[in-house]
């Protein structure tokens, strides 16, 4: 992976611009997770913050395909990094606005964002130069989201613990603006077909009705979008780290950030190792999908059930090692199988599913926390996405079965 950053000077720029922004995030989630749980003493509220953070995208998803497959994506990248730079600084007027203020401007933040997912992913195969290079690149940025998540949670906690919640909110502000700058300097097309010669009107329903039909047509492509849902159905209760370190352990914004952290730490490896197990056999990385899946699950229940704030952790690290492992290679599948003139709105169909369900179960996990303690809720939803992923291995099998068969050349 590293090798392929020293070679390819394009991809270090956009690798740069997401390392940058996703420190930004997390130091974000951390001090915006501490702040409305020190004010609100909701652990509802507290899963609002995740949800604030995904249900934005669901609602721009469409708009933000269709932008990505019509338009420059360099452009799209750029101009949606100055106007997050812009909606972070509202996050510092609670003060004088009210909390509410800090859930509306993450949701601005979070909207942008969805421009920024399809936009990337789809430009990455245009900016590698053959499929080992594709696979070095999906793992390095599925890496990168995974250890910024780490560093930044863990960076965060301390960070906001030291300098306040404002210097955190300020820093995310500044992660978006240089990010920027980052993406203004990538010199290679970000799109292999001619997006002058493209209707420059998008149009929403209709282009993600095409996406849709793509899918409904090829088997391995709906596969691959099913596969996140399986980790999204458990996923709600990652909103509830927050309240698990405060109310389980007894720890404040430095022990959120503990937990949050080693999210990161399995997210970051889980990439490079599910890379390594797949190999280029898309057969094979259909089955690490629906076992991470699986792995994800029993791994949430051993930290539910741990007694420490460190075993806690671990099982946490191990739960999203797998779904790292998941997310990454599930995306890869998707860029290897999708045309380049609509890959852009199949990932963001992809992303809009599991945002859905992600905010879908985060409301869920913060009112079955209110109601019955974190550990309980943990098990019942690590539980949800067991059952998800032993459906979604039994029904793909067939497809796992006809990739078997085919010959090398097929």
């Amino acid at each position: 992976m590293f090798s392929l950053l020293r070679r390819n000077r394009d991809i270090r720029l956009v690798f740069g611009a997401q390392v940058v922004s996703f420190a930004g995030d997390w130091f974000t989630f951390v001090a915006l997770a501490g702040l409305v749980e020190d004010r609100t003493k909701s652990a509802f509220l507290v899963s609002c913050v995740l949800v604030s953070m995904t249900l934005p995208g669901l609602l721009m998803s469409p708009v933000a395909g269709s932008f990505a497959d019509r338009f420059d994506r360099r452009k799209i990248l750029v101009t949606i990094s100055v106007l997050q730079a812009v909606s972070a600084l509202g996050l510092l007027l609670y003060g004088v606005a009210g909390i509410w203020i800090t859930f509306a401007s993450q949701s601005v933040i979070a909207a942008l964002a969805s421009f920024v997912g399809p936009a990337t992913s789809a430009s990455v195969p245009n900016l590698t130069d053959n499929e080992s290079d594709l696979r070095l690149a999906a793992a390095l940025f599925g890496s990168t989201w995974g250890i910024m998540l780490a560093v930044g949670a863990a960076l965060g906690g301390v960070f906001a613990a030291a300098f306040g919640r404002n210097a955190a909110f300020l820093a995310d502000a500044v992660s978006f603006a240089v990010a920027g700058i980052l993406f203004a300097c990538v010199r290679t097309p970000m799109q292999s077909h001619d997006v002058s010669s493209t209707a420059p009107k998008p149009r929403p329903i209709a282009d993600m009705k095409e996406a849709i039909h793509l899918a409904k047509h090829d088997k391995i492509i709906l596969s691959l979008m099913g596969s996140k849902l399986t980790f999204a159905v458990g996923a709600g209760i990652v909103s509830q780290l927050a309240v698990l370190a405060s109310t389980a352990f007894h720890v404040g914004d430095a022990g959120r950030g503990l937990l949050i952290g080693v999210r990161g730490i399995g997210s970051g490896l889980g990439p490079i190792l599910g890379a390594r197990i797949a190999g280029r056999d898309m057969k094979r990385l259909l089955t690490v999908c629906g076992y991470a899946g699986l792995l994800f699950s029993v791994c949430y229940l051993g930290a539910a059930a741990s007694p420490f704030i460190w075993m806690a952790a671990i099982f946490i690290g191990l739960a999203h090692l797998s779904g790292g492992a998941q997310w990454t290679l599930s995306t890869l599948g998707l860029q290897m199988q999708s045309p380049d003139h609509i890959r852009g709105r199949v990932l963001a169909g992809d992303m809009a599913l599991v945002n859905t369900m992600i905010a879908c179960t985060s409301l869920m996990a913060g009112g079955v926390s209110q109601v019955l303690g974190v550990r309980s809720t943990i098990v019942i939803f690590a539980g949800a996405a067991a059952v998800a992923s032993v459906l979604y291995i039994a029904s793909t099998s067939s497809i796992r079965q006809s990739l078997r068969n085919e010959t090398p050349h097929q």
